[in-house]
């Protein structure tokens, strides 16, 4: 276990299997001593590189982050650290999503509704913690790095939304859910709320947001096609006096927004 702060970092053993199997039966190191049981020295090594990781992005940032820098903090060579991850965009997102891997999983409630709201707070609060500025500058870079981005993907957000899958299945399973429902699109609305206040921050992130986000999306996915829809506008008695239909009025957050829009599209 690596600490980041308060965090823990959980990392996999990275051991070929050649080198596990030579440990595990006692083969004798070169002074012709035998090597306590136990992890090689190299898995020492990866995790004196991760938790630098993590110490030299609060002081320098992502832009200015170098793996020279990463290695000389960690007491290891640079091919050390290429052993694991091919550029510093993977060691990044690897150090960011080691330091969550306890505190994401889903539970299992009874209630969709229920397990996906406790699950977003969970990232709510990641997001809040200093690893917040990993993501953010992580996603930023990436807008002209697609493998920096694909990184995140891969290493990040896909093992999360495999989880996700699971526990919007066991909905589906229930009845909270229908049987034909596209499972990426709902994860798409539900985790899309909350990168657009994270990037964007036109209004609060808070965990007040993440229960209206899943107490709107998660009923509204939950209707299924055969029941009546409403009518896209309201009778006569919900007419304006000129004929046009009320709309109803905006959200606060809407009302909000338009600072940002110009006049012509308020």
């Amino acid at each position: 276990m690596i600490r980041y702060g308060t965090y823990r970092i959980q990392t996999g053993s990275g051991i070929p299997q050649e080198m596990a199997s030579s440990r595990q039966n006692g083969f004798p190191e070169r002074n012709g001593a035998k090597r306590a049981p136990g992890r090689p020295r190299s898995e020492n090594s990866r995790q004196a590189i991760l938790r630098s990781t993590l110490k030299l992005l609060r002081k320098s940032g992502f832009s200015d982050l170098s793996i020279e820098a990463i290695a000389a903090d960690a007491k290891v060579g640079k091919a050390t650290v290429y052993r694991w991850w091919p550029n510093k965009g993977a060691l990044v997102v690897d150090a960011f999503a080691s330091s969550t891997e306890g505190e994401l999983h889903f539970p299992d409630s009874g209630s969709v509704c229920r397990d996906m709201e406790q699950q977003m707070s969970q990232v709510l609060a990641v997001l809040h913690s200093p690893r917040g500025s990993i993501v953010k500058a992580v996603i930023a870079a990436g807008q002209s790095d697609p493998e920096l981005l694909e990184e995140f993907r891969k290493r990040f957000l896909r093992p999360r939304r495999q989880e996700a899958y699971q526990t919007l299945r066991r909905g589906i399973e229930r009845g909270e859910l229908p049987s034909g429902l596209d499972l990426d699109l709902v994860l798409d609305v539900l985790y899309g709320a909350i990168y657009m206040r994270l990037l964007v921050r036109h209004d609060e992130l808070s965990e007040a947001y993440i229960r209206e986000v899943c107490r709107l999306v998660l009923p509204g996915a939950g209707r299924r096609a055969d029941r009546p829809r409403r009518k896209a506008y309201p009778s006569s008695e919900g007419s304006s006096s000129s004929g046009r239909p009320r709309l109803g009025r905006a959200s606060p957050s809407a009302r909000r927004m338009r600072h940002y829009l110009p006049e012509s599209n308020r």
